[in-house]
Parts: structure tokens; sequence; C-alpha cells
């Protein structure tokens, strides 16, 4: 054989084992890129707010820590008024609110250059209890609470029979949130008719456990609170049912999505702000507190989830980066239920109404 023949056969020899080597080398990219796992998320997420959406938040938070180590998510509790003074302030990712953001807190917002995200993720009913050992008060009049709770009440009416002639004359002692607190808001609105306006004689906090435990060690008491709240603390308070003019109802899942617990039932939001949103890992823990799959977790801590059509138009305002309150500048709104946040033009009609 000649050598030209020989060097000819070397060469195309060669550009096999180059064009194999290629070959080998796609089908490997390939491979990897079909397996490759997800990128892995790292980062801070800040969180504070309302004491209400507090144990939502925290076990959302720890659930989504446990499957995602390398994210880090501190949630604090300084009440819905504090949280939008945080989030307005460019200090935390997200907040928890129990309430819509008002007025005074959007200009404050729009004057630090801060733009949010409002996301309803469920409800809440605010619950009424007492001591245990008080057993002669099992449903009050809306009324009667504001007989209780008025302006016009402080250092007046101090005995529970002022409250009702066929209570007995005992000391009449009240616990409810500071005005840092959305529950505070809306109770005030939905009882007085005026949000922010209630006596201020009684024993006030952000914290619902400083109220549960004051409410639990004190015979005479009377407080309001999430019921998660209630819920987790069932063996040493008592539940007072609500009758705003259909007879006596107790808060419960059933009697917040029929509206028969209306008057102090309300919807629970997420705030983000936008710029923290657009970072990875904000927006995987958001996506994950939306997810009609974890509606459960919201069970658990004793609140309603969204129905999964809500949850998902909610899950759509995050993924289109939709900025801005669909409440206007209201904060509280009474006569809302569930199924109201499937979409805008709902939420628009019951604001009408």
């Amino acid at each position: 054989m000649s050598a030209r023949r020989i060097d000819r056969l070397r060469l195309v020899s060669l550009s096999l084992m180059v064009f194999a080597a290629i070959g080998s080398g796609c089908r490997e990219d390939r491979t990897a890129s079909s397996t490759a796992p997800a990128a892995v998320l790292s980062g801070n997420v800040t969180m504070d707010g309302s004491s209400t959406l507090f144990p939502v938040s925290r076990t959302m938070a720890e659930a989504f820590a446990s499957a995602n180590p390398g994210v880090k998510i501190a949630v604090t509790e300084s009440g819905t008024g504090g949280g939008f003074r945080r989030l307005c302030a460019g200090e935390v990712d997200l907040i928890g609110a129990s309430r819509p953001i008002n007025g005074a807190e959007q200009e404050l917002c729009r004057s630090h250059k801060i733009e949010f995200l409002e996301l309803p993720v469920a409800f809440d009913a605010v619950t009424v209890v007492t001591n245990p050992k008080n057993t002669f008060v099992s449903c009050l009049t809306v009324v009667e609470l504001k007989t209780i709770w008025s302006p016009a009440a402080e250092n007046k009416v101090t005995r529970w029979n002022q409250v009702r002639a066929s209570f007995p004359p005992q000391p009449l002692s009240l616990y409810g949130p500071g005005k840092d607190s959305g529950t505070f808001d809306y109770f005030t609105l939905a009882v007085n008719g005026t949000e922010s306006s209630s006596r201020g004689d009684y024993t006030k906090s952000e914290d619902d456990t400083v109220l549960v435990n004051g409410v639990a060690a004190d015979d005479n008491a009377l407080g309001y609170f999430g019921a998660s709240y209630y819920l987790s603390n069932a063996n040493k308070l008592r539940l007072v049912a609500v009758d705003s003019g259909s007879g006596c109802v107790a808060p419960s899942a059933e009697t917040v999505l029929d509206g028969k617990y209306q008057l102090l039932s309300r919807p629970l939001f997420v705030y983000a702000a936008s710029m923290a949103a657009a970072r990875p890992e904000v927006k995987a823990f958001v996506r994950y507190y939306l997810s009609p799959e974890n509606s459960p977790k919201v069970q658990s801590v004793g609140y309603v989830p969204l129905p999964p059509a809500a949850l998902l138009t909610v899950g759509r305002r995050l993924e289109k980066h939709v900025s801005g309150s669909a409440f206007g500048a209201h904060g509280s709104v009474l006569g809302l239920t569930p199924d109201v946040f499937q979409d805008d033009e709902r939420i628009k009609n019951a604001l009408v109404r």
C-alpha cells in the first residue's frame, strides 16, 4: 500500500474519531441537561406584620425552609400597622396583614418609592372569648359589644350587669389588640362603626399570646383576637357566639364560608415589596404560600383557605407582578367572603355594595 494511501486512511480514521467524540459530547450534554437538578435556592427572606397571620407564616416558613435549606426566613410580628411601616420603609421583603393597606400607608410607600404586591391568602374569624369560669355569657349581640367597646364606655361601663341586666355585677376586665393591630382596626369598624374608634381603658397588646394569657388568668375577662389563638388555647378560654341580627353564630370554617359570621370574618393578606418579589428565593416562598396544595397548613392553624380558583387568581397576580391594591384606600372592609377573590371584578362589586 502506497504511503499516500496510508495517509489518506489515517486522515479518514482521525476524522471519524473527531466526529464520534463530538457526537458523544452532544449526547452527554443533552443527557446532563435533561437530568440537571433545579437551581438550588439560597438567600434570606424577611417577613413582619400581623400577629393574626403569624402562625400561618411561621408554619409556611418552616416547611419551605426544610425543603430549601439554603433559604433563611425570619418571621416576626409587630402588628399590621407596624408591618406596613417597615414594608414602606424598605426594611422587610414581606408582611402579613389582617386588613388591606390604607391611604396613609399607601402614601408612605409612595414617598419611599416602594411598590408592592397585594396577595390575599386566607380568611379569619375574629373571635370573642371569656375566661372559662364565666358561665353566664354564651352569646353577645353586636349592640352589647358596642356597649362594651365604644369610646363612650370608657371608665363608665365597668361591670357585667351594665352590659345586660341579667348578668351579675362583677367587674368587667377587657383585653384586646393595640392600635398597630389590623384586628383592632377591623373589630372597631365592625362593632363601633368607625375604624380605630374604641375605649382606651383596657389591657392592650399587638401580641395575641399576651391577650390569651390575660383572659385565661382573669375570671372577669372579655377579649377578642384571631381564631387561631382561640383554637390553640381552647382549653383555657371560653368561646362567645355573636348575634349580628340573625341569632347567635359561633365562628367556624362553615360560618365564614356561608357568610353567617360575616360581620367578624375578614381576609388575611401577604404584601410583598415589588423589588423583593423579583428575587428567586422570595418569589419561590410566596408561590409556596399561595399553592392550593398547602391549604391544609392554613387550616391546621385555624384559618379558612381561599378556594383553589381564588388562590390561582392571586398566584397570577404574583407571576405578572401586578402592583398596587384592589381596595383603593379603604383599609378595613366589611362583608367580604372567600369567593370574592376569584377575580378583581368581584372585589370591586363587593366594595360598591
